[in-house]
């Protein structure tokens, strides 16, 4: 078994010998013989344990027979209390979703502390067949029916080349202690209920079921790894900038599964993904939400936009005749000068007759209704036909700026000034204000 595990290592290329690994010790089975392999294999090891006071009593004998055991045999052991029911509530996530952030993220900081070269953890080869079998039955991609990998950044699994029977077999051929946890024999919990009834259900069809998963999850491995080189190639060509082209979209052989697998780390759910396929070819406008995220339909791309980048808290800025500079929520320069001035053509600045200028100026964002006269023209245009004829997208309509003299509309912020306020022969003292960062300002070049 120990030379198993040891090539399995090697093959996966998982630990260089003699390294120091954080191994997460729960107490049972599985991770009681991942690190007593570990340790006569010759690593390093130190024991990290999660209580996430959970099963009331048994969270607690759990983390004493974990500690006693590290001391008996003399292994570097440490701790930590979670209130798992609170973090996840805070959160609004699944329980079992709260255990794995907080257990993960834990771990990580005790690898940097003891300079680790990685983080151990005991899913053998049945789980994988489990994740698989979950995953296919919650929905997935291909990545999901591939099971759990090796190797995840810092995080390795060592004993996926062992099945629970082998591992029931070595921890009863060294008579090792261990804890064992209630709740895995509670089949309302969807993966318990496929080890306890599914799996065996079809091992009745084919005994050998579990084989046939895991080998089919591996060949599916393998063949990701083409389907993952190319998608990233073709991902590369469409999706810059936040931007989907749809007609390079469109074109691929499977614009779903690019969509899945651009949208899907982002939070966006199958059904949501499969309406935003269904949804290339409809009138631009359409929003569509993660928890994070949300996409917005505009004529010829999807965009991607933060939620946070949307927050309208600051709606409103005061300029008088002395302010120099304004930070939040644009960054603006602003000063003053007189005739002749050098004026550069640039859509980042305005110039503007200061004479004929009402302070304090105003800065706010532009809203229905509001309406001027473009420069250049003579006729009265409403913001939002201003934003039409140049084929605003949503976005870039949420993030116009207009800055105002009175109830007048001076200038459409890093896009187009009011005719009424150009500086003109007659102009002697002239307002200018720059745009020092335009990445939240509407501009069409």
């Amino acid at each position: 078994m120990i030379d198993r595990v040891r090539r399995f290592i090697e093959k996966e290329k998982l630990l260089t010998p003699d390294a120091t690994v954080i191994v997460g010790l729960s107490g049972g089975m599985d991770s009681m013989v991942l690190l007593d392999l570990l340790t006569l294999s010759g690593y390093q090891c130190v024991a990290a344990h999660c209580n996430f006071h959970l099963r009331g009593e048994e969270s607690e004998r759990d983390a004493a027979f974990v500690k006693k055991w590290c001391i008996e045999i003399d292994i570097p052991f440490t701790s930590i209390d979670f209130d798992t029911t609170q973090y996840a509530s805070d959160r609004k996530i699944s329980i079992e979703m709260a255990a794995r952030e907080l257990r993960y993220d834990w771990f990580e900081i005790i690898r940097r502390q003891y300079g680790a070269e990685a983080i151990a953890v005991a899913h053998h080869r049945d789980d994988s067949v489990e994740t698989v079998l979950l995953n296919l039955i919650r929905g997935t991609g291909i990545k999901g029916l591939t099971g759990i990998m090796p190797k995840n950044k810092k995080v390795i699994r060592p004993l996926l080349c062992l099945t629970r029977t082998d591992i029931e077999e070595y921890i009863s051929q060294r008579d090792m202690p261990y804890v064992f946890d209630s709740t895995n024999n509670d089949d309302i919990f969807l993966r318990n209920a496929i080890r306890l009834n599914i799996i065996p259900y079809l091992e009745k069809l084919n005994p050998s079921v579990r084989e046939a998963i895991w080998r089919t999850s591996c060949n599916l491995a393998e063949t990701e790894k083409v389907y993952d080189a190319s998608i990233r190639d073709t991902i590369k060509d469409l999706f810059r900038d936040d931007k989907i082209d749809i007609r390079k979209l469109r074109e691929t052989a499977s614009p779903r599964s690019i969509l899945f697998e651009i949208l899907s780390p982002l939070g966006f759910g199958v059904s949501v993904i499969e309406d935003i396929w269904l949804g290339m070819e409809n009138n631009s406008g359409k929003v569509y939400h993660s928890r994070s995220y949300r996409l917005i339909k505009d004529r010829h791309f999807f965009i991607l936009d933060r939620e946070s980048d949307n927050d309208t808290s600051v709606d409103m800025v005061y300029v008088d005749s002395e302010t120099e500079e304004i930070t939040e929520p644009l960054h603006l320069k602003i000063k003053k000068g007189k005739m002749p001035l050098s004026i550069e053509k640039d859509k980042r600045f305005l110039y503007a007759d200061i004479c004929r200028l009402n302070f304090p100026l105003t800065l706010r964002r532009w809203k229905e209704g509001d309406w001027f006269i473009p420069f250049g023209m003579k006729g009265r245009k409403k913001v939002s036909d201003y934003f039409t004829d140049r084929k605003y997208n949503l976005k870039e309509k949420e993030n116009a700026w207009i800055l105002l003299s009175g109830d007048e509309i001076v200038w459409i912020v890093g896009e187009r000034p009011d005719d009424r306020y150009k500086v003109t022969e007659e102009s002697s003292n002239i307002f200018v204000m720059e745009v020092i960062d335009n990445e939240h300002i509407a501009s069409k070049k």
